[in-house]
Parts: C-alpha cells; sequence; structure tokens
C-alpha cells in the first residue's frame, strides 16, 4: 500500500527565528545606530537654535540697552551745551537772549571755521583774522559798555543845539550827523560810477550813516555793550578769514590736485611705456 503520506505536498518548515537572547543582526544595529544618530543630531540643532535665540535676545538687548544710554549722554551734552550758552548770557549779559544769539554765533563760526581749514586756508591767517576781530570786539565792548558814544553825542547836542529840546536834540543830531556823514563817503565811493550810481551811493551811505547814528546814541548798560562787543567780534572773524576767498574764490583745480594720486598716476604710466618699448603689441615694419 502506498504511503499517503508520502504523497502529501511537503509543507516548508517555519523560518527559525531568533531567541530573545540571540543578538540582531547586522542591517539593524546599523539601522538603529543611524537613527539613533540622527535622533541625537536633531537634538544637538535643537539645542543650539534654542542658545542662539536666547543669545540673540540677549544680544538685543544689550544693543538697545547701549543705543539708550548713547542717546541719554547726547541729549544731556545738547542740554549741557545749551544750558552752558543761556547761563552765560544771562550771567555775563544779563539775559538769556544774548546766550542764543551770541551761542549760535559761535557754532556758526566753528562751522565756518572748519570749511575754511577744508578749503586750505591757511591757520595763520585765520588766527591773525581771530586777533583783529578779538581787538575790534574790546574796542567796541569799551565804547559801548561805558557809554562813551552817548556821553559824546549829548556832549555835542549841548554844545550846538542847546536851544532846542533836550529830549530829542540828541537823537536828531546823532541821526543826522551820521547820515550826512555816511551821504558824503557814499558819494565819494561812487562818484566814477556816474550819476546813478553816485546817487545811489548818496542814498546807501545815508541810510547806513542814519543806522550807525541811532545805535550810537542808545544809552546800554554795561552788559548790553559788552554783549555788543563779543557779537561785533563774532561777526567779523569769519569775514576777515575768508576775505582772499571772497575775492578770488574756490580754487577747484587746487582741491582736484589734492585728491588726484599725481606719484601714482606718473609711476604707472612709466612701467607702460616701459612694458611696450621691450613687449611690443605689434611687429615693427
Amino acid at each position: 500500500m502506498d504511503d499517503r503520506s508520502t504523497n502529501r505536498a511537503r509543507v516548508p518548515k517555519p523560518a527559525s527565528r531568533p531567541g530573545p537572547e540571540q543578538p540582531p543582526g547586522l542591517r539593524t544595529q546599523l539601522g538603529a545606530t543611524f537613527a539613533a544618530g540622527k535622533r541625537l543630531f536633531r537634538a544637538h540643532v535643537d539645542l543650539a537654535k534654542a542658545e542662539m535665540s536666547e543669545i540673540v535676545d540677549e544680544v538685543k538687548r544689550m544693543v538697545a540697552l547701549i543705543g539708550a544710554a548713547i542717546g541719554i549722554l547726547v541729549l544731556a551734552g545738547l542740554l549741557f551745551g545749551i544750558g552752558l550758552f543761556l547761563f552765560l548770557g544771562e550771567w555775563l549779559f544779563g539775559s538769556i537772549g544774548w546766550g542764543v544769539l551770541l551761542g549760535t554765533l559761535l557754532l556758526v563760526d566753528a562751522a565756518a571755521i572748519a570749511v575754511l581749514l577744508a578749503l586750505d586756508i591757511k591757520a595763520a591767517r585765520l588766527g591773525s583774522a581771530f586777533v583783529v576781530a578779538a581787538i575790534a570786539g574790546v574796542l567796541v565792548g569799551v565804547v559801548f559798555g561805558l557809554d562813551l558814544t552817548h556821553r559824546g553825542w549829548t556832549t555835542l547836542g549841548d554844545a550846538v543845539a542847546a536851544s532846542y529840546d533836550p529830549s530829542t536834540r540828541t537823537v536828531l543830531l546823532a541821526i543826522g550827523a551820521s547820515a550826512a556823514v555816511g551821504a558824503i563817503l557814499g558819494l565819494l565811493n561812487r562818484m566814477a560810477g556816474g550819476v546813478g550810481d553816485a546817487i545811489a551811493g548818496v542814498v546807501v551811505g545815508a541810510i547806513i550813516g542814519a543806522i550807525i547814528g541811532l545805535v550810537t546814541v542808545i544809552s546800554v548798560a554795561p552788559t548790553v555793550g559788552a554783549a555788543l562787543g563779543v557779537l561785533v567780534a563774532l561777526v567779523v572773524w569769519p569775514i576777515l578769514a575768508a576775505r582772499d576767498l571772497m575775492r578770488t574764490g574756490v580754487d577747484g583745480e587746487a582741491i582736484m590736485k589734492r585728491f588726484t594720486p599725481d606719484e601714482t598716476i606718473g609711476l604707472t604710466k612709466e612701467t607702460i611705456e616701459w612694458v611696450r618699448a621691450r613687449m611690443p603689441l605689434a611687429p615693427k615694419s
């Protein structure tokens, strides 16, 4: 008899599974190692991002505080400078307005002198202009501070116009005499230019003379006289320093020459000529 058991299809045996104590294979170990490394890398990246975020926030905080400190210092400097001018104006000349005016002129003069130095005006010229302006300011300050002009016009009015009203004769005399002197000087200055220029010189000279007479006849306090002296010095200084520049104008060629590398250009040209002499671009015919 046939053994039926031998005619049945042979059922394959199940693959053997590793036991619980059997170590994993190489592929499994590599995969696990790669996954662990990936997780470790991501952990480091996340940690670095968190730390960088904290560092950036700290830098922002520090920069903001330093910027605020610098802004406060700038504001303090401005407040000190403006307050100093106002204080000196009140203390020396009796009015904050003088501090504003003279402080503004001082800053404008400093800016003008800086521009003149940039335009290559000699420092000796600026120094001599300052000395002359200071002398003029001292003279004006002494004359007005001691009230010499008002006293002089008053004495002259008492001598030549004693019959007129004492309240107006001094002012009228100062304005009229100064206008007459200014008209004569204007006529002499414009006489060579013809009749029209002569008339214009007379009118302008008379107006300027009348203004000078009105200013000089006013009685001022000693502090105001000193302030007028400083004012004259601050106005005269940049004008004297820039008189040559105003007469001749700005020499643009001289300024451009200061910013032109002449030696480098000359050496480069010599080098090019030397190379051409030894390595001609085209064969000689």
